[in-house]
């Protein structure tokens, strides 16, 4: 046949209304995924970029030894495309007249901040401005409380070493504040090149020097791989991910989208499939009368590969011609969201998955079919229904498993995530399985009659095998649906509840035990509580079982807990964001043992046991290992890898103790008055975390709204597309209905009540297996407890089955509108 015949009998086959539902199918599958991969793409990078701010950079490298960090290093990283900056903190005495105070320095070069922006006052009660350098040379910023504590204004001069320098601005908000506790301290800032003029940085000054690199991810990864090499024990290079706080929130975002995309490539498949499985059922009566005309089956194969590929490329044109204005409008709406502008760009590999969904769903869910069907003889495709008492068709299920497995794993790559939503597949469709032997049990008994009930229920026995078929689209469709719907529910609940409205937004650290009782007393005199407060001690965890820990550990040095002191503490309750996973928490009286922090465990290979040996200045302390916890480092309170009982190995040893407590912003002149009566009590304040987090929540909230609208509006196509595959056999019935008298009410409402049961029941069993399947997601994947979701739950199942009544009664149009002899002719 002629490429030319070809095209003509393609076109022909345009006309057709199960090929034009398979190219509907198609076209929604692919801008489905095509917009979901797009919009979770953009807004991945904006989040990572946003959250970047959080380091002034894309990548932070830190030299904690007292050596600076070769300027080689820096002109390697221009070399190859990237932006650099220097920065260097240390902590010495200002001073002013007769005042001195302790402060950090921040002093950075002229090409700070990479990313982010630099909060800054030109006078103490001035207008806030927002910067995109330090300060010059020869001047300094400093903190607001700093400057009424010791009483300083714009254009004084103050000390620091023997370097004399002018306040030319205030230092409101700086976007490197930091995300652990050791880098919180309020800062004075300075410019880098004034730093050998104070004489203050000596042979063995504790300073840190730190390099800041920004540009592409592939330029970052390609740098970092050559400076790995090169680098000294002391060196930390860190990225937004190593934030405790931070990099949970883009954990559980990043999962979220990707969930949200596995879901729409499922419902796609899901799509394509029931329009493509519809179209090769009715091409049964061609390819026997092609094979009754003398084509081999070898050519009607070849004819239908040919067909299938052709439909493929219209339909992966077209879902990108939808889903390129649509992106290019949610982007927008985004920019809008932020309140910045967010660059438009399509990144190419986002739309792999949405091609990926179009082509593996058409020709494992189309192709099979009519490949079996061109293998029958002529007569008995005449007389019987495909696939069936064909042994064969398992060949089918096989083929669709795998496909559905392999478009889920292409897209997310994630175990737990794909276990879940097929488990929950499986599930589900066993349990139809169940019902449906006793849905033609319980069915057969039912007789006809003139009762819109009776009518409903013969219905649904008489198209037993099309109802299934049905409920169990609609079960799969409702359950991906609800799993997004639940999963939202949960993960915006357990960020609101880690951040609530007051939030613990500053710390107190270095409390000597014989000043806490007074620390509390004077934030009790001006009504303010304190959370609890947890002694704090320091100390390196340098054996496991006996053995040195570098030995034990492959590749320590990507555990960073391993490469610094840790905060050791001792509390005798359980915090209420803590969870025990492993072993159990300490009994009344018990001194020995460690809880371990959970990923940390992880890391480490640690078990409930395990004997961990600290070094603690002088001192070595051996532990087992008598439970494993989570910790929600989100949580803006104190928290600890390492958790010790009360009256145990840590007592006796020198500590500290810490803090957090809620301050508003209008009584923040009480830290003044704190800071002269508590000295050497650091005040930390991180405001600026919470509101990073809290804006990390509001872009995804936004992004699960718009991700939640497509799989919805997808959803609603499916159930038609499904209802729609009976329309002929139904109409036909309702024009025989007509013709036999029956009353057009009659026939409304048994349709209605018949898909209206038919979608309850699909949404019952739709909503529990997504609570099966959020279950596994939420425990696992999301790092959250589980719970039932009643209130989202119980609505789904009617909301179903009104939608599908709706849909049934849609069925009816032609029905009531056309005469019964015109629509039964039409029909034949």
């Amino acid at each position: 046949m002629s490429a030319s015949k070809k095209l003509g009998s393609v076109a022909r086959d345009w006309r057709e209304r199960d090929v034009k539902v398979v190219l509907s199918a198609l076209v929604i599958a692919v801008a489905t995924v095509a917009i979901i991969a797009l919009f979770a793409n953009q807004l991945q990078r904006t989040l990572v970029t946003s959250a970047s701010s959080f380091l002034a950079a894309d990548r932070q490298l830190e030299a904690e030894h007292g050596k600076p960090i070769p300027q080689a290093w820096r002109d390697e990283a221009e070399s190859r495309g990237l932006r650099t900056a220097r920065m260097v903190e240390f902590s010495t005495m200002l001073s002013h007249g007769e005042q001195f105070q302790l402060v950090s320095i921040k002093a950075v070069s002229d090409a700070y901040p990479l990313r982010g922006q630099v909060e800054f006052q030109s006078a103490l009660e001035g207008e806030r401005e927002i910067l995109e350098h330090g300060p010059r040379q020869g001047e300094v910023w400093l903190n607001p409380r700093l400057m009424r504590l010791l009483e300083l204004d714009v254009g004084d001069t103050v000390e620091v070493g023997t370097l004399t320098l002018r306040i030319s601005g205030v230092l409101v908000r700086e976007p490197d504040g930091g995300f652990n506790l050791a880098g919180l301290a309020p800062r004075v800032m300075m410019h880098a090149d004034d730093v050998a003029a104070t004489d203050v940085i000596q042979e063995g000054s504790r300073v840190e020097y730190i390099s800041l690199f920004a540009g592409e991810e592939e330029a970052l990864e390609n740098f970092y791989r050559w400076l790995k090499p090169r680098l000294e024990p002391s060196h930390e290079w860190e990225s937004i991910r190593d934030g405790e706080a931070l990099s949970e929130s883009l954990q559980r975002a990043e999962r979220f989208l990707l969930l949200g995309g596995s879901i729409a490539v499922l419902l796609a498949a899901v799509a394509v499939a029931v329009a493509s499985r519809q179209y090769a059922v009715g091409q049964r009566d061609t390819v026997a009368l092609l094979k009754t005309l003398g084509l081999s089956s070898t050519r009607i194969g070849r004819m239908y590969l040919w067909r299938l590929s052709i439909w493929g490329l219209v339909g992966m044109a077209g879902g990108l011609l939808v889903a390129l204005p649509v992106f290019a409008f949610l982007n927008s709406l985004v920019a809008e969201v932020l309140e910045r502008e967010v660059p438009f760009s399509v990144e190419v590999g986002a739309l792999a998955p949405a091609l990926a969904t179009a082509i593996i769903s058409l020709f494992a869910f189309a192709y099979p079919p009519i490949r079996r069907l061109r293998h029958v003889p002529a007569m008995r495709v005449l007389r019987s229904q495909p696939g069936e008492a064909d042994s064969r068709a398992w060949t089918d299920i096989v083929i669709a498993v795998v496909a559905i497995f392999g478009l889920v794993w292409l897209y997310a790559r994630e175990v737990v995530l794909v276990v879940a939503l097929i488990g929950g597949l499986a599930a589900l469709l066993a349990t139809l399985a169940l019902i449906g032997w006793l849905m033609v049990i319980a069915l057969r008994r039912v007789s006809g009659g003139g009762n819109a009930w009776r009518l409903a229920l013969v219905g649904l026995y008489r198209h037993r095998r099309a109802s299934l078929s049905q409920i169990a689209v609609f079960a799969m469709t409702l359950m991906l649906a609800s799993t997004l719907i639940l999963v939202r529910s949960s993960l915006l609940a357990d960020w609101q509840a880690q951040l609530p409205e007051q939030t613990p937004n500053h710390f107190l650290i270095n409390i000597a035990p014989k000043t806490v009782d007074e620390v509390e007393g004077f934030w009790e005199q001006r009504g303010q509580s304190l959370d609890a407060l947890y002694p704090m001690v320091r100390g390196r965890l340098t054996e496991i079982n006996g053995k040195p820990v570098r030995q034990v550990v492959s590749k320590d040095d990507s555990v960073n807990a391993l490469n610094r002191e840790l905060n050791l503490t001792w509390m005798e309750a359980l915090p209420q964001d803590n969870r025990i996973v492993e072993g159990k928490w300490f009994e009344e009286d018990q001194t020995e043992g460690v809880s371990v922090e959970a990923e940390l465990a992880a890391e480490l290979g640690l078990e409930v046991g395990d004997r961990l040996g600290f070094t603690i200045g002088s001192e070595t302390i051996t532990e087992p290992v008598t439970s494993i916890r989570t910790v929600q480092w989100e949580s803006m309170k104190p928290n600890f890898y390492m958790a010790f009982p009360p009256g145990g190995a840590l007592e006796g040893l020198p500590a500290t103790w810490i803090t957090s407590f809620y301050l508003p912003e209008d009584r923040k002149s009480a830290l003044n008055d704190f800071t002269r009566q508590f000295p050497t009590v650091s005040v930390l304040e991180v405001d600026h975390i919470i509101e990073r987090i809290q804006e990390i929540v509001r872009q995804v909230t936004q992004a699960i709204e718009a991700i939640l609208a497509l799989i919805l509006a997808a959803s609603l196509v499916v159930m038609a597309a499904v209802v729609s595959a009976t329309l002929k056999d139904r109409q036909r019935e309702g024009a025989l209905l007509r013709t036999l008298g029956g009353r057009r009410s009659l026939l409304v409402r048994s349709t209605m009540l018949e898909f209206g049961v038919a979608g309850v029941l699909a949404g019952l069993l739709g909503v529990a297996a997504a609570e099966a399947a959020v279950w596994a997601l939420q425990y696992r994947m999301f790092g959250g407890e589980f719970r039932w979701h009643w209130e989202v739950v119980l609505p789904i199942p009617l909301i179903s089955g009104v939608i599908l009544a709706l849909l049934g009664r849609w069925q009816l149009r032609p029905v009531l509108s056309v005469s019964p002899m015109l629509l039964l002719r039409r029909l034949e």
